[in-house]
């Protein structure tokens, strides 16, 4: 019980220091980020971080504890958010040439405004599957299929 306490609290004061223990040269096992995750968050050093965000950040791309110190500044913490969101693929290139209505059908206007866009969307995909102009687009696909942008461009949100 002693050396669970003790090795709590010297990773307590690791990263109060400033010392991390990522600073491997492999990422760490799911095991020992969620040690030090706890030991932070007992620490209170989070910053408001959940548990995936921390992994990410400290676990899976360990740095050096001088980078790690940089990355917690403020202005290095929002210069590299800013890539990230920019780096962000667009579903345009698989778009070209996919054609989506435009407004919900007239014949669904009795339904649910979820079920008349899934069933304007529709009728669109099966007439685009008749003449091959469903681009690379499936139905459903990881990333964003033909039903989930066409909902969108419904909703107006794309």
């Amino acid at each position: 019980m002693k050396k669970y306490f003790l090795g709590c609290a010297t990773a307590i004061t690791l990263l109060s220091t400033g010392v991390s223990l990522s600073a491997q040269a492999a990422p760490l096992s799911n095991k020992e980020c969620h040690t030090q995750f706890e030991a932070a968050r007992k620490a209170g050093t989070l910053n408001g971080l959940k548990f995936k965000d921390f992994k990410a950040k400290n676990c899976e791309n360990p740095t050096t504890s001088e980078e790690s110190a940089a990355a917690t500044t403020p202005a290095a913490a929002a210069a590299a958010d800013a890539p990230a969101a920019t780096s962000k693929p667009t579903d345009t290139a698989t778009t070209a040439g996919v054609t989506f209505p435009t407004a919900i059908s007239p014949k669904y206007t009795k339904e649910s405004a979820g079920k008349a866009r899934m069933h304007t969307c529709l009728d669109q995909y099966r007439l685009n599957k008749a003449t091959n102009a469903n681009g690379t687009l499936k139905w459903i696909q990881k990333g964003g299929g033909y039903y989930s942008q066409c909902v969108k461009k419904l909703k107006g949100t794309a």
